[in-house]
């Protein structure tokens, strides 16, 4: 198909323009998110302080409250010893403490709540805040390609060995951003959660010397789900961007993929490997991995399977990737007839696409489903 440069020139003219407006747009609601959460934490590192000081006031006002008690039974027995005055005293002291207790325990529930509430709402402009940040990349990354010399666009349309370089870029751009989103959530929420648990535990310890075995129940419960919470974010971290795909290779990392995938649903997997293995960028290798692991997925989701198989073989300027289940299985002609409902697959056939690969399907009604994917592996050498 043949493009007019100058109709396209206006066409990205345009699309820049959009891009540049939405660009600013997305700056503007990142700036007011960032503010409100510098806001939200320090409203929350100020409730934590002030929690942590009533708390210890709750246990000392326990303590004396207890005492007073103790003193009160003791002035009302002996009436030769004490006076009516005494008596007075010693219950006007017990029903004052009695009130500061009540008095602080609400200001404790007060502060707990609107703990949670704090916390709740941090992590909600946390998630907007890396939203916003990965749109904005994203949009730098399209204003790079936007901004490109449209004689040299012009040549990419047209000449198809650069189209599988394009794609693998965008690839690797959004794997560097995955890499990004790893790190900021492992340095920042991950180590909120971790040191929630040891704020958790101090609580513990200290309410366990009073003995309050409900309030500790929960806190020990809380414990559980903070901590489990913690596994979760590390599992999301793992997904994002897996370090083994970097340090091991794609090889290793598709065994531990599989093997995790097998343990966790309790679905049998095997991964099995042909031909001389080979190592290739670090693109391509990300590009491989999400295609196995969306078809796996898949399966898992739609097909209900009891077995599933990975199955690589290397050749000398191709690599086959099998992946086979023995789930129910589908109509092949219903994924043209209802493309919205398929997007999973439509996808995966688009990222081939843009590798210069080949995608073929096979499936029938409770027959299972066989994927069969080429992909050329000379990207490098024509990238030079």
């Amino acid at each position: 198909m043949d493009f007019q440069a100058e109709a396209l020139d206006k066409v990205i003219k345009n699309a820049i323009e959009v891009v540049e407006s939405s660009k600013y747009q997305i700056f503007e609601i990142l700036e007011s998110a960032r503010d409100e959460l510098l806001s939200l934490k320090q409203e929350l590192q100020f409730v934590m302080k002030e929690t942590e000081t009533t708390l210890n006031r709750v246990d000392q006002l326990e303590i004396n409250y207890r005492r007073s008690r103790i003193r009160l039974t003791e002035v009302s027995r002996d009436f030769v010893r004490y006076k009516e005055e005494d008596i007075k005293q010693a219950y006007e002291k017990a029903t004052q403490l009695q009130l500061d207790l009540m008095i602080y325990r609400e200001k404790e529930m007060y502060l707990k709540a609107r703990r949670d509430e704090l916390q709740k709402r941090s992590r909600s402009v946390e998630n907007s805040v890396a939203r916003a940040e990965s749109v904005g990349s994203q949009m730098g990354v399209v204003m790079e390609y936007l901004t490109g010399e449209i004689g040299q666009v012009n040549k990419i349309i047209k000449t198809a060995k650069n189209r599988q370089f394009i794609g693998l870029k965008i690839i690797l751009a959004q794997e560097e951003e995955r890499k990004r989103i790893a790190r900021e959530i492992h340095d920042g929420p991950a180590q909120l959660l971790a040191n929630l648990v040891l704020r958790t535990e101090i609580v513990e310890r200290m309410i366990a010397k009073q003995d309050f075995n409900m309030v500790q129940a929960e806190i020990v419960d809380l414990k559980g789900q903070v901590r489990a919470s913690l596994e979760e974010m590390r599992k999301v971290i793992f997904n994002l961007r897996p370090m083994a795909l970097d340090d091991l290779g794609l090889i290793p990392t598709l065994r531990k993929f599989v093997h995790d995938f097998e343990e966790r649903t309790r679905i049998r997997s095997l991964f099995e490997t042909r031909g001389k293995e080979q190592r290739f960028s670090s693109a391509m290798e990300a590009a491989i991995y999400r295609l196995v692991q969306e078809a796996i997925t898949n399966a898992f989701k739609h097909a209900a399977p009891t077995y599933v198989l990975v199955e690589m073989t290397f050749q000398a300027q191709m690599v086959k990737i099998v992946i086979q289940d023995n789930g129910c299985g589908f109509k092949i002609a219903l994924i043209e007839e209802k493309r919205n409902e398929h997007f999973g697959l439509i996808g995966m056939r688009e990222r081939v696409e843009l590798l210069e690969g080949r995608m073929e399907i096979s499936s029938e009604l409770e027959q299972g489903t066989k994927i069969v994917i080429h992909i050329p592996t000379n990207v490098d050498k024509r990238k030079e």
